[in-house]
């Protein structure tokens, strides 16, 4: 093998080795990722299972301003919702997603007028306890799958 070929190979592995934990880190996500500001949006709540323990719940809180409408309901799951002063400010789904799985939960809200950005709370909670805040990363930084960017409306 031509050492132009090794270096490729050594490349490459490495590559994998780096996109790897990123990849089996996913996280629990809301789509689509940009909407309007002011818009009535379908979002879609993504919540995976990659680890070796299942999924038992799925919270949603959200952003100030944001008005929720309705929730869609999956077969077999079951949801609570979370109000203040009448308005539904956060979801919380119960189900069991095992490993290598994943479920999908939709929702139509409102966007607020004249913001560019909503960052909504995510997180996963397991058959062991435990919970991953998909909103921010351990140092703080909000991560960009709790992000949806809001263009501005026509006039």
């Amino acid at each position: 093998m031509q050492d132009k070929q090794r270096f490729s190979l050594w490349v490459a592995a490495v590559a994998v080795g780096l996109i790897a934990p990123v990849v089996a880190n996913a996280h629990t996500t809301i789509w689509p990722r940009e909407s309007m500001a002011g818009a009535t949006e379908k979002y879609t709540i993504r919540v995976p299972t990659e680890g070796k323990i299942a999924t038992t719940s799925a919270d949603l809180v959200a952003p100030e301003g944001v008005v929720i409408e309705t929730v869609g309901v999956p077969a077999g799951w079951k949801y609570d919702l979370k109000r203040k002063e009448g308005h539904i400010v956060g979801i919380s789904w119960q189900m069991t997603i095992q490993p290598g799985e994943f479920a999908e939960f939709t929702f139509v809200a409102r966007n607020p007028r004249g913001r560019d950005q909503l960052v909504w709370g995510l997180r996963q909670n397991f058959a062991d306890g435990s919970s991953t805040d998909f909103t921010r990363t351990p140092d703080g930084a909000v991560r960009p799958t709790a992000v949806v960017k809001l263009t501005p409306r026509p006039d």
